[in-house]
């Protein structure tokens, strides 16, 4: 007998839980507990469990979620007409996810993620690679930046809030520079 397909109420009720538990988590931490992720999305707990048997499960279906669309953004802006400006673009997004990952790493210490890593571990580098090459061959970027290099630099700038109050303020500021720092000179 063929699975059945997940009525359409219990779909809503899966991506509600989704988008709760991710600005539940953003904003307090993967520490919150179930029932303040059932509360924001507006489900009773048994709901959330339906779909998530474990916080662990619900953690990991939030972090893969976070990476699909950010692999879905790097795709359209490989796609842009501007790749200098697209090139900026996704870097800004790469260090944005990037600070708010080690509240994911701390989550995950005692969890297995590498299958959840896996399609962003392959589909981002590609994407920055080809961002990379096109904004050097339009003179948008030093022609001697590596993908290894944009990438060590993107999670330095991530781990800035950590280091201040005003975190986002100065990470903003520190892209800056770096960005000011990889453009190509005349």
């Amino acid at each position: 007998m063929a699975a059945r397909a997940p009525r359409a109420d219990a779909l809503r009720n899966r991506s509600r839980v989704l988008a709760a538990a991710e600005q539940v988590f953003v904003a307090r931490g993967t520490a919150v507990s179930t029932e303040e992720v059932a509360r924001a999305a507006g489900v009773g707990i048994g709901t959330v469990f339906r779909h998530f048997p474990t916080k662990a499960a619900l953690i990991e279906a939030v972090f893969r979620e976070r990476l699909r669309r950010f692999g879905e953004e790097a795709d359209q802006l490989v796609q842009a007409d501007d790749p200098s400006q697209a090139i900026w673009v996704f870097l800004n997004r790469v260090a944005e996810v990037a600070a708010g990952k080690q509240a994911w790493a701390d989550a995950f210490a005692a969890t297995n993620v590498r299958d959840a890593l896996t399609p962003a571990r392959e589909q981002l580098p590609l994407a920055l690679g080809t961002l990379l090459e096109r904004a050097q061959q339009q003179g948008a970027i030093r022609p001697d930046v590596t993908v290894g290099e944009l990438v060590a630099l993107m999670l330095a700038v991530s781990r800035v809030p950590e280091l201040d109050a005003d975190g986002a303020a100065l990470r903003a500021r520190v892209l800056a520079i770096v960005f000011d720092g990889l453009r190509a000179r005349a």
